[in-house]
């Protein structure tokens, strides 16, 4: 009886594969969004402990638009994941007690059923643990997997996970971490308060949403990235879904390097890269001139109507060969040229007083004036005038009025410069118009004031 014991313990003790006690032990070091854990610089594999929470929380989806995220680690997307090729990842999910849904994780670089999905269902304030080996090395999105799928990866829960190939990946000054998603709301795009998921919307394939990093603006402002002429940057790109297809581009900036979906295969000097629904790619690209390069979705509109838009700021010097920069202005306009519009009236919306319309004003900057103006009303130099300390808007309410009504072309002096571009009218209504001058007017350091519906009604006739 002993013998045979015995016997038993030994042939458990081979049955253990040979490395499960011999490979040092590291926790795993985890970054919220846009940033990005260091390189590893080990030259052999380890057994890594991973530990990542599900959380479902209120947060901003845009200025005065809250949204039940559904997150993990507590972001959207969720804590980037980095490994090494061989290692062997000793996973824990842990679901917050205030979780009102089970949640689990499905990681593409799992090799196994459901990429640890089933081994991870876990209960509001329950915790699973399971292993796996990296085997292959790339760039992989995860998501929850739990019925109804498309719901939770909907209301955010994904991420990337990076599996470092052996020998690493070339050495560049700076990585980020860049992730789209739609999501779909019950009220429009911009409607204020909290707003709940719509299962219509997202069956359709209709988003209100198509952003970066879980909110409008996620990327713009004091969050942009930044980087200085000279350096590579590497981007960590993935698309959340739950549907569309991302069309990623910088503009401005050529990828000297993709890792298209992810994977081994690297292509060259490409312009626009395919992000599928689940999937990812590696840019590289090295900043040659300063600026301000804008990350987008290529199908456009979700770019300047949905969202899907960030900022790279580059600073440094100036390279006259590569980039001029404007080098001669002249009118042109030829017989027959008009001022174009743009664009189906805004919903209409009723401020009750100037607080309200100054809030309701800035979602109408966001949507419609903020890609040529910017963020901080500081335009763009030689293009598109300044809205910030503006000379022309505070001397004149209702020229401004019919400047939206109406557009402009030709030469206009702002702050002591001279602007000779187009700009379109955009078919607002009064209100709208209203709520945005107004915004303005009290905002980017102008003097202040308000516009009324009845003025801007005034200037239509």
């Amino acid at each position: 009886m002993k013998l045979a014991m015995l016997v038993g313990v030994a042939a458990a003790v081979l049955a253990v594969p040979l490395n499960a006690k011999s490979l040092p032990v590291e926790k795993a070091t985890l970054t919220a969004p846009p940033m990005v854990p260091p390189p590893i610089t080990r030259n052999y594999p380890a057994k890594v402990q991973i530990h990542l929470e599900t959380q479902e929380k209120v947060g901003r989806m845009a200025d005065g638009v809250e949204y039940v995220f559904w997150s993990f680690g507590g972001s959207v997307p969720g804590s980037f994941i980095r490994v090494r090729e061989g290692d062997e990842v000793e996973f824990t999910l842990s679901n917050h007690p205030s979780s009102k849904m089970p949640h689990n994780i499905d990681l593409h670089a799992v090799t196994g059923p459901g990429g640890g999905a089933v081994s991870s269902f876990t209960s509001p304030g329950h915790s699973s643990t399971f292993s796996f080996q990296v085997i292959n090395p790339g760039l992989y999105v995860y998501h929850c997997a739990t019925a109804p799928v498309g719901m939770h990866v909907a209301n955010g829960m994904y991420g990337l996970i990076l599996v470092e190939p052996k020998d690493g990946l070339p050495k560049v000054d700076r990585e980020y971490y860049v992730v789209q998603g739609d999501f779909y709301t019950k009220g429009a795009y911009g409607e204020a308060g909290v707003q709940p998921f719509d299962m219509e919307k997202a069956i359709k394939e209709q988003p209100d949403y198509v952003v970066f990093n879980g909110a409008v603006g996620s990327l713009t402002g004091d969050k942009a990235l930044t980087a200085k002429v000279g350096e590579t940057v590497r981007l960590y790109v993935g698309n959340g879904g739950p549907n569309l297809v991302s069309s990623f581009h910088v503009i401005g900036e050529i990828f000297d390097n993709v890792y298209v979906e992810g994977g081994d295969l690297v292509n060259h000097n490409v312009q626009t890269t395919l992000v599928p629904a689940g999937g990812s790619a590696i840019v590289d690209f090295k900043l040659d001139v300063p600026g301000n390069f804008i990350l987008v979705d290529h199908s456009i509109f979700r770019a300047f109507n949905k969202g899907a838009l960030g900022i790279l700021k580059v600073e440094g010097k100036e390279d006259k060969g590569i980039y001029s920069g404007k080098q001669k202005d002249s009118v042109y306009l030829p017989e027959g040229s008009a001022v174009q519009s743009v664009g189906d009236a805004a919903p209409f919306v009723t401020a009750q007083n100037k607080a309200e319309k100054i809030r309701f004003g800035q979602r109408i900057y966001e949507a419609n004036c903020q890609a040529c103006h910017q963020a901080k009303g500081e335009g763009i130099k030689g293009a598109f005038p300044p809205v910030a300390k503006s000379d022309y808007l505070n001397a004149d309410h209702d020229r401004a009025i019919r400047v939206i009504l109406n557009g402009l072309s030709g030469a206009v002096k702002v702050n002591g410069e001279t602007y000779n571009s187009v700009m379109p009218a955009m078919q607002l209504n009064d209100m709208d118009i209203a709520n945005v001058l107004t915004y303005l007017l009290n905002n980017f350091g102008n003097k202040g004031g308000e516009v009324t519906a009845e003025q801007v009604a005034n200037q239509r006739h």
